[in-house]
């Protein structure tokens, strides 16, 4: 009976220690350091998401620069604040660097902004239990950015950076993008001199990852027709007006290109009648017209979303297709514009994701897997996947993202911290 006693009493210890027989000394101290920093890691935490940094709110995102600053300063990273161009309209992003001649280059991900304004209601940092908080960005992003932090905080303090080169790329306009091509000049020119590129936007717990991500890009489609009276709409005469002639095409698009995997195309916007003024910068659009008069001009805004260039382009080939076969007394044109391109999942990609479903399994965490690409929209990594291996979705986990009530999962939190820690770890060796 002793020995069943026994062997229960082995078998029912703490899972995790079983696991870290599976790391190595260096590894187990790293999560001793993260354990031992956490309240550090969490005052940081609740600090930053305690700044609005809205996209617009320019002095906000160089505040969280600002105290991520000191912070990376303290663990030997040189830092600056890139500026962009007047044009663009926005505060800038924020760099830390350290360079070395050992392992692989790492260009680490993040961003300072936020979707919430500075005239949105505030929601800050507050605990609604013991394992879930809310505030303003606390999973989207500034969750991951700290993260980023305490892991590389641990391994700076076991000596573990020393000649290695990590570049950690925060921007400060993620959210809302003044210019993608002035904007994101530098970051692309930055990623382009390291190996690895790793994304923390929000993680989907600890069972996937992702190797991909769809593009986001705009239309815009212009439709015209022969004002006349209403009586005559369908005739020979007065054709089928501007609406009808936009509608048409809406409607071929949906028949043409919907339920093709991955690819989605979303009317967001529609205005048209006799007379109509549309503001491209702030969305706001006015018409003029009544019941009896043919629709003379109309206007439809809409974003298109794809994975791969190839896609892309085929559907946009579809719908000038569709968009030139006009009804009779009408024309139309659609113009394309490009945002943010899409992160293919290629070789190096899911390779990446081995290396994080080992060390997880090591940790006792389980096995991660791709995730479909489907699940994930645009971001910033997608700008620089055509030139590095990449893998996003690293970051704190949470619910809500770009609503009121966002949440960030405490009690995933620290393990994320320590499986990211372990993943910088042998990426560097």
């Amino acid at each position: 009976m002793k020995k069943i006693i026994l062997i229960l009493i082995l078998v029912s210890g703490p899972i995790l220690s079983l696991a870290q027989q599976k790391l190595t000394k260096e590894e187990q101290k790293l999560i001793e350091l993260i354990d031992k920093n956490y309240q550090e890691t969490l005052a940081l935490l609740e600090e930053v998401v305690n700044i609005n940094s809205g996209s617009l709110n320019k002095e906000g995102v160089r505040e969280v620069g600002r105290v991520f600053e000191l912070e990376f300063q303290k663990i030997g990273f040189q830092t600056e604040w890139v500026e962009v161009p007047a044009e663009v309209n926005r505060a800038g992003h924020f760099v830390a660097t350290r360079k070395g001649t050992q392992g692989k280059k790492l260009f680490l991900i993040g961003h300072l902004d936020t979707v919430f304004e500075k005239d949105m209601p505030f929601t800050p940092f507050t605990y609604l239990n013991d394992s879930t908080a809310t505030g303003q960005g606390a999973n989207d992003m500034k969750g991951g950015d700290v993260l980023v932090l305490a892991s590389l905080k641990a391994l700076h303090e076991l000596g573990l950076l020393d000649d290695r080169t990590i570049t950690v790329y925060f921007n400060g306009d993620e959210e809302s993008t003044g210019n993608e091509k002035l904007s994101r000049k530098d970051f692309i020119e930055r990623a382009k001199l390291h190996d690895i590129a790793l994304g923390y936007e929000t993680a989907q717990g600890f069972s996937t990852t992702t190797v991909a991500r769809r593009g986001a890009s705009g239309w815009r489609l212009k439709t015209s027709g022969k004002q006349s009276h209403s009586s005559g709409v369908f005739g020979q005469n007065a054709g089928y007006g501007a609406i009808y002639e936009a509608a048409r095409i809406l409607d071929e698009f949906r028949e043409a290109l919907a339920g093709e995997k991955y690819l989605t195309f979303n009317p967001g916007q529609f205005v048209g009648g006799s007379d109509v003024k549309f503001d491209e910068v702030t969305g706001t659009a006015t018409s003029l017209g009544k019941t009896n008069i043919v629709a003379r001009e109309a206007i439809v805004t809409g974003d298109l979303r794809f994975l791969g260039e190839a896609q892309k382009e085929a559907a946009r080939a579809k719908m000038r297709e569709i968009v030139a076969k006009n009804l009779p007394q009408t024309g139309a044109e659609i113009t394309f514009y490009d945002y943010i391109p899409s992160m293919a999942p290629t070789e190096g990609n899911y390779a990446l994701a081995e290396v994080l479903s080992q060390v997880s399994q090591d940790m006792g965490f389980g096995i991660v897997k791709p995730g479909d690409p489907g699940s994930r929209g645009a971001g910033d990594i997608s700008f620089v996947a055509e030139y590095l291996d990449c893998l996003d979705g690293l970051g704190a986990s949470g619910s809500g993202a770009h609503a009121p009530g966002e949440t960030i999962n405490m009690k995933q939190f620290p393990d994320l911290i320590k499986r990211n820690t372990i993943l910088l770890y042998r990426l560097t060796r």
